[in-house]
Order: structure tokens, then sequence, then C-alpha cells
């Protein structure tokens, strides 16, 4: 997840036009298959100063969440195929620090424009706003309209209404009780009466677009020689190239080996 977080961090950096107040939701967490390490201070101390680099007014704050994940344990969802860390973005109206208005971020989601119209945008009446799922979309309705099931790796999220009307608090029953295909998002997408719907350029799944703002490098599916899935994320640099044939943002990529090169060097930070 480091790896992810500077690669976004740098691209977030290289469009803000307003100073940064980066949250990042960690925890010492695990499930039948793995233990998962929390990100340390010495992490979040590397990342303000790399976020601090375009901007001296923007951070970093490290949310250690553990506490809250252990008291309410998604337990019919802990060991899917997706990490507990998948999970955490449920528990954001737990975490004082965050104010009325989040945007949410995947470690797998890269920046490519400016997004702050996105950002500042009205969010009366609505607990959050997202994309719709390339591929989820076709398979899963909960709303009376055409296409409704939002991916949850981008959201706008209004926590001052969702602490109202306390979304995230069933979502997390929900996926305390009952296994679901991809828990976290399944929930929202089942539960939400008051979500929005963004174009595809705010949470681009598949190949890059000319207006895209943020490109989630999500599973993608492809039918030939054989139907198989094919999952290519930002740090894997060499696949980014050879099998996504990607090329736009090579500036953060180079400058993301660079870093990592250093910090290897060093040794004083771990990095996986």
């Amino acid at each position: 997840m480091f790896s992810g977080l500077i690669i976004s961090i740098l691209s977030l950096t290289k469009h803000a036009q307003e100073p940064l107040n980066i949250y990042i939701l960690t925890g010492q967490l695990y499930n039948r298959h793995q233990q998962f390490q929390a990100l340390t201070d010495d992490h979040a101390a590397f990342l303000t100063q790399l976020v601090k680099r375009e901007n001296v007014d923007s951070g970093v704050t490290k949310i250690d969440i553990t506490t809250q994940f252990e008291a309410d344990l998604p337990k019919a969802n802990i060991n899917t195929l997706f990490t507990p860390y998948s999970m955490l973005r449920l528990y954001s109206d737990l975490v004082p620090q965050f104010s009325d208005r989040i945007l949410y971020l995947d470690a797998d989601v890269v920046c490519r424009r400016p997004f702050e119209d996105f950002y500042h945008q009205s969010l009366a009446g609505t607990d959050f706003v997202g994309v719709l799922d390339h591929y989820g979309r076709w398979f899963f309705h909960h709303q009376q309209r055409a296409f409704d099931y939002i991916n949850s790796g981008m959201l706008l999220m209004n926590l001052d209404m969702i602490r109202q009307d306390k979304l995230l608090a069933r979502c997390r029953e929900c996926c305390r009780k009952w296994p679901m295909i991809m828990p976290d998002q399944s929930a929202m997408n089942k539960l939400a009466k008051h979500k929005a719907f963004a174009p595809e350029k705010y949470n681009e799944q598949q190949d890059v677009q000319s207006d895209t703002v943020f490109q989630h490098f999500s599973t993608r599916w492809k039918l030939w020689p054989i139907v198989h899935t094919v999952s290519v994320k930002p740090w894997e640099v060499d696949k980014v190239h050879q099998q996504l044939h990607l090329h736009e943002y090579d500036d953060i990529l180079a400058e993301y080996q660079e870093i990592m090169a250093e910090l290897d060097a060093e040794g004083e930070l771990k990095t996986e």
C-alpha cells in the first residue's frame, strides 16, 4: 500500500490547486490468509515531507483504525478475496478528524487533472457521489434506474448526512451478518438511498481518456485468446508499460522509482 500512496500523493500534488489535507486509514489487521501491518509514524512523516514539497500548507495524517475495526468486525466477510483494508472506508463516520466532506480514494487511484470543482459540488440530500462500476453495473441493481451500482474506489462522501442516517453503521452491520461478493461496495450500494452519479472521468476503470480526472487501476476482463482477468497496479511500472501500453504517468512513475531506490538504499523505512 505504501507504494500506492506515494504514487497517489505525487499525482494529487501535481494537479491540486488548493492545499491538501490527506488522511490515511490504516490498521493492524488480519484474516485467515494474512496479517497486515499498519503504516508507522515514520511512513506518515515521510509522506508529509513529500506532500509539502509542492505546498507547505498541505499535510498528511495517519489514522490507525484498528480499535474501531476490531470492535465491529465484518465477520461474515473477513476472509474474502479482498483484504480487510478494503472495508476501512466503512468506518469513516467514526473518525472525528474527518470533516463533513471527504474525498475517498483507493491506493490504486491516480489523479490526472484538477479535481477541485468536483470536490466542492453541492452534496445537499446526498450520502455520497460515485461512478458506476464498469462491470458490476450489468449484474447488480438496487434502484429504479437502468444502472445504479457504484464503484467504491472513488467516493465523495457527505459524512454529515451519513452520520445522521447511519448509512455506514448499517453497512458494517450488513458485512458482519451476510457474506457478499464485494462486501463494502455491495453493502453501500444496497443500503444507500441517497447516492448521486458522476461521469466516468472521475473514476475511469478502463483505458485513460482525454478528460479522465481519476484513473482507477482495477481488475479488467480480457476475452482473447481465452477469457481471463488482468490486474495491473500503478506501482508495477513494467506491467503498466508492457501490458497496458500506458505512458500517461511516466513522469510520476519515474519520480516514484527514484524515491523507492533512495529509500531502499537508506534501508531505514520499510517499503513493502
